[in-house]
């Protein structure tokens, strides 16, 4: 499928990939095949070497250029008028690519419960195929953040040299106790949902807007809330915060479902870059591209001590961080110190 538009006069393309040939996964089971739809933004140079790939986070799409708009589009730091700018949606997610509400080739019958399990390296090998199916020999940059920059780092192993820069933003090389607990508690909420174990997308809807408010406490900081969540002082009942919340749980159960939350949260937990690798030090050395390592001063959820270690133990590491009260989604919101810092990486490298 391709479906061409003009968005803010620039082209965009969305298509869906289809792999015939199977997958194996780390847990040891196959996905026979697979579908991943992307979008692109902007045209191949002659010698393909204007390649911006961006990998999204959690409840993510393809459509960078919308949820990412600071960022990507005409006259912003990646401008498709320069760079050939791909999103793919990853495995397991609903916007189009392969997910517990697909069809299982064995059975004929939607996966739903019987979805395989889903590492951060099995999402990169889904995105290594579609690289290979585009003819693509060299990425310029990869960027990602949140989970999107724990796939991105996984890929950035996997890729060796044909990788120039990897930037990873508020991620981490292995997934700690504190955010599988955070992510367990949004599981539990899911579980506590009456419909959960109904085979329908609507099925553990409610107990989805619960996981999703526990986990805007871990996006946002306590000085966000309580600067922009306001109460009047003889307020004795609804707060603004706990609208926000309720208000953030609903809106994304309106676009997203619980079989695909479950499954991508379960992947931040096996996100470990040192998994059979001989240990993190010796997988992060192992990385080739020049990577820059962004942490958020204020972000609970993924640690700027985190970000730090990976810049320490690659071979070409930088570290920057962005400050801000907004917490762990600041990636997302401060766009102007962002490219500021990306903007000076980039003149580092051409310096050497």
């Amino acid at each position: 499928m391709n479906l061409k538009s003009q968005y803010a006069s620039i082209t965009m393309t969305q298509e869906i990939f289809h792999s015939s040939l199977p997958l194996p996964l780390e847990s040891g089971e196959v996905l026979p095949e697979f579908d991943l739809g992307y979008t692109t933004y902007g045209q191949l140079n002659s010698d393909k070497s204007n390649v911006i790939w961006v990998i999204h986070a959690l409840t993510g799409d393809s459509n960078a250029q919308e949820w990412w708009n600071g960022l990507i589009g005409e006259d912003k730091f990646f401008d498709p008028s320069n760079h050939f700018i791909i999103c793919a949606n990853l495995l397991g997610s609903c916007y189009g690519s392969t997910q517990p509400f697909s069809n299982n080739p064995k059975t004929n019958k939607p996966y739903h419960y019987d979805f395989p399990q889903m590492t951060t390296r099995d999402l990169a090998l889904g995105l290594e195929r579609l690289r290979i199916h585009l003819e693509i020999e060299t990425i310029h940059s990869l960027i990602g953040g949140s989970l999107g920059g724990q796939v991105g780092l996984e890929w950035a192993y996997i890729l060796g040299n044909k990788l120039k820069n990897a930037i990873i933003l508020a991620a981490t090389a292995k997934t700690r106790p504190w955010v599988i607990g955070f992510n367990e508690t949004q599981r539990m909420a899911i579980e506590s949902d009456c419909t959960w174990g109904e085979c329908h997308e609507k099925a553990g809807q409610k107990g989805l807007e619960t996981a999703r408010a526990i986990a805007m406490l871990t996006y946002r900081h306590p000085l966000d809330l309580a600067t922009k969540q306001v109460d009047s002082e003889n307020k004795l009942d609804d707060f603004r915060a706990a609208s926000y919340l309720r208000y953030q749980g609903q809106k994304l159960a309106r676009r997203f479902n619980a079989l695909s939350y479950w499954t991508l949260s379960k992947t931040m937990d096996s996100h470990d870059l040192g998994r059979n690798r001989g240990g993190l030090d010796e997988a992060l050395e192992k990385i080739e591209a020049n990577v820059l390592a962004i942490g958020v001063d204020s972000d609970l959820l993924f640690l700027p001590a985190e970000s730090q270690f990976i810049s320490q133990h690659v071979k070409k590491g930088t570290y920057k961080e962005i400050s801000s009260t907004a917490g762990h989604d600041a990636f997302l919101i401060e766009f102007e110190q962002l490219s500021y810092i990306l903007q000076s990486f980039y003149l580092q490298q051409k310096q050497k």
